[in-house]
């Protein structure tokens, strides 16, 4: 019953920015690390960046100085801004978020976002 869903996604040209959310809905007790992800075709989905409860961020090398994780713990949400943004960075992004339901801890997932940037 706990449900992460994504918005913000969609088709920018090379050098513009987009804004990623993920809000997480259901019940449970509290959400742990969460982090986004992401998936071109033909390709393993990769980490992109992750923070963890109390603020603390990493990022693969590849987005480095361009994109920012960030969460607002009272709205269960967690954003991801990408600027100067490249043709490779295109993929379906995901969140995902390490939800406490009870006192046991789970992997969730959302369904996924679509970014597109064209050269």
């Amino acid at each position: 019953q706990v449900q992460l869903v994504e918005s913000g996604g969609g088709l920018v040209q090379a050098g513009g920015s987009l804004r990623l959310s993920c809000a997480a809905s259901g019940r449970f007790f509290s959400i742990n690390a969460m982090a986004w992800y992401r998936q071109a075709p033909g390709n393993e989905r990769e980490l992109v960046a992750a923070i963890s409860s109390g603020g603390s961020s990493k990022y693969a090398d590849s987005v480095k100085g361009r994109f920012t994780i960030s969460r607002d713990n009272a709205k269960n949400t967690v954003y991801l801004q990408m600027n100067n943004l490249k043709p490779e960075d295109t993929a379906v992004y995901h969140c995902n978020g390490k939800v406490v339901v009870t006192i046991t801890e789970y992997d969730y997932w959302g369904q996924g976002t679509q970014v597109t940037v064209s050269s």
